[in-house]
């Protein structure tokens, strides 16, 4: 078997690449470093507001200092409950520098969802935001958790003066006042401080800076627990990735939620990383996301297949609208070549596609910026990574030569662990050639004589058909290959006889017409015996997580919902 090692190490720009070394550094020392060689220079661009980075860091400092007068200290866990505003930032960093542990909560997270993290982690302390979207929520796991204090902030307070005024005049409805509650604190009254304070030192490679909790495609989600050295060694991985990094303005549309470890990573940290700007946005509107294309001329645009094809089908959209972009890191589900090609026909962007893990911090793989870009494929390792194929059965051998194996990795971005769950974490990790901790991932995939990574699948969403395993992706593929689909997702269901049954669920793009029995018999004569599909369903919408990724999990559910109703 071809060694792909060997394949790395010739392939990237410099022999070696696959095994360089990335010190320990701390989150804190990273951010800092970038405040003092740049202290003017824009850190965030937030609806016309700009945040420095000596500004940003002088508000780090006082949630530190603040978090600190109020008790907290190293090894805490605190919560962020946040969508993408300037109070995140300040407190993610501020929260770092105290020695504590962030906690991301995803904005759309139910009561229950949020206090069984909470919970489950020990988070003693959560930021959020007074929208209604989010305070009512967080008060309600306030009163039925662990949880010991809430800390709000104003959304309008972050604006420009202008913006604020229409936002408090006419936004009110999604707005909740802050009650009168001793557990509850404005976000503004905790960094009424000076900012001056001592800060513990860090290890990098010991302390827990981020728990990140896995989306639960099966089961109940999982804390990945990431060093500072596992984030800020990502970091550092990603930005080295950007050939003209180092000559270019570097302004990034930040459109992609930071409670995300896609996000985290590929726009907030590694920005930090080059001294660049983030563009920020609360959430993702294609129309507010092509005005701020138009208005601040980024050159990088990271974000998921969804949010592309939402840009390119936005009434008004121009190609104009995109003229600054220079590249475009596409992740969090597979880019169907078509979008690809569509999108870089279109925009003049390059979209790059890659591939990671909460567990990985974020980044495993990416295609490279200039040079061989292979659609259909995740590129290959980042610097410092290594990527292996084990057995699907046995991950303590290879697969059979030519098949498909699970895709393992071993990097400075791994995690350490699943937090308080040393069952899964024996689960996850296997020895590889006499080599501990290799993370098993869950895909399946296939390497090429470039190196370049291939998913198959995931092996839990394997279909398994009267004994044959049937790969959900392979179908969809097939199915954006029909002139009329515009999404796809496929499903297995249970069927008496064969066990489980492939189910194709889609929509259309608009002004095609195509019924379900069309697709579906079109696309069985395109397919093997046993991967053929039960039904095609057209729907106007697939569901999708909080980042505009298709969701199978939700799918099933919604499905196994109607089927019991």
């Amino acid at each position: 078997m071809t060694d792909p090692e060997q394949i790395w190490r010739t392939a990237y720009n410099h022999p070696g690449a696959w095994d360089t070394e990335f010190p320990p550094e701390s989150m804190v020392d990273l951010f800092e470093a970038s405040a003092r060689a740049h202290p003017q220079a824009p850190l965030l661009d937030f609806m016309g507001r700009h945040y420095s980075y000596g500004e940003t860091l002088d508000g780090a400092n006082r949630v530190a200092c603040g978090l600190k007068a109020l008790g907290y200290g190293p090894g805490d866990r605190i919560g962020l409950f946040l969508p993408n505003v300037p109070h995140y930032v300040a407190a993610y960093y501020g929260i770092l520098k105290l020695g504590a542990t962030v906690v991301n909560f995803s904005p759309l997270y139910t009561v229950e969802e949020l206090s069984h993290q909470v919970e489950d982690s020990g988070t003693r302390a959560l930021f959020t935001i007074s929208a209604t979207a989010l305070l009512p929520t967080a008060l309600k796991v306030l009163d039925q958790s662990g949880l010991e204090r809430l800390v709000v902030g104003s959304v309008a307070g972050a604006l420009p003066a202008a913006k604020s005024f229409f936002y408090r005049l006419f936004k009110s409805s999604e707005v909740t006042e802050r009650p009168q509650d001793e557990r509850i604190l404005a976000f503004s009254k905790l960094i009424a401080n000076n900012g001056l304070c001592d800060a513990p030192k860090i290890d990098p490679e010991k302390d827990v800076a981020l728990i990140q909790y896995t989306g639960g495609t099966t089961g109940t989600p999982k804390g990945a627990v990431l060093t500072h050295q596992n984030l800020s060694a990502n970091a550092r991985q990603v930005a080295r990735l950007d050939p003209e990094v180092a000559t270019a303005k570097d302004r990034v549309l930040g459109v992609l939620p930071f409670f995300h470890v896609f996000a985290n990573t590929c726009v907030l940290n590694r920005t930090v990383v080059t001294g660049g700007e983030i563009v920020m946005l609360p959430r993702f509107n294609a129309k507010q996301a092509l005005a701020e294309l138009r208005r601040t001329q980024p050159r990088a645009l990271p974000g998921v297949p969804t949010m592309y094809q939402a840009l390119l089908d936005a009434p008004g959209m121009k190609p104009s609208d995109f003229a600054s972009l220079r590249y475009c890191i596409s992740g969090g589900a597979p880019l169907p070549a078509q979008l690809k090609e569509e999108w870089e026909k279109i925009t003049g962007a390059r979209v790059i596609e890659g591939y990671g893990l909460s567990e990985s911090s974020g980044v495993v793989c990416t295609n490279p910026y200039v040079g061989l870009n292979k659609p259909g494929t995740i590129g290959q390792p980042l610097q410092g990574t290594r990527v292996k194929l084990v057995d699907k059965e046995d991950p303590t051998r290879p697969p059979p030569e030519g098949e498909p194996g699970e895709i393992v990795v071993h990097g400075p971005q791994i995690m350490q662990g699943y937090w308080n769950r040393p069952d899964a974490d024996a689960e996850v990790f296997v020895t590889v050639e006499g080599e501990p901790h290799w993370l098993r991932t869950g895909d399946v995939g296939l390497i090429d004589e470039d190196g370049y990574i291939k998913i198959v699948d995931r092996l839990k969403d394997m279909i398994a058909v009267g004994g044959f395993k049937v790969f959900p992706s392979q179908i969809e593929a097939v199915l954006y290959q029909h002139p009329a689909v515009k999404e796809a997702l496929v499903i297995g269901l249970p069927d008496a006889y064969h066990g489980e049954l492939p189910h194709a669920y889609v929509t259309l793009d608009e002004g095609s017409q195509a019924s379900g029995p069309e697709i579906c018999a079109w696309l069985n004569g395109k397919l093997g015996k046993h991967e053929r599909v039960s039904e095609v369903v057209v729907r106007d919408s697939l569901p999708k997580t909080m980042i505009g990724k298709l969701s199978r999990k939700d799918l099933i559910n919604e499905v196994m919902a109607e089927r019991q109703g």
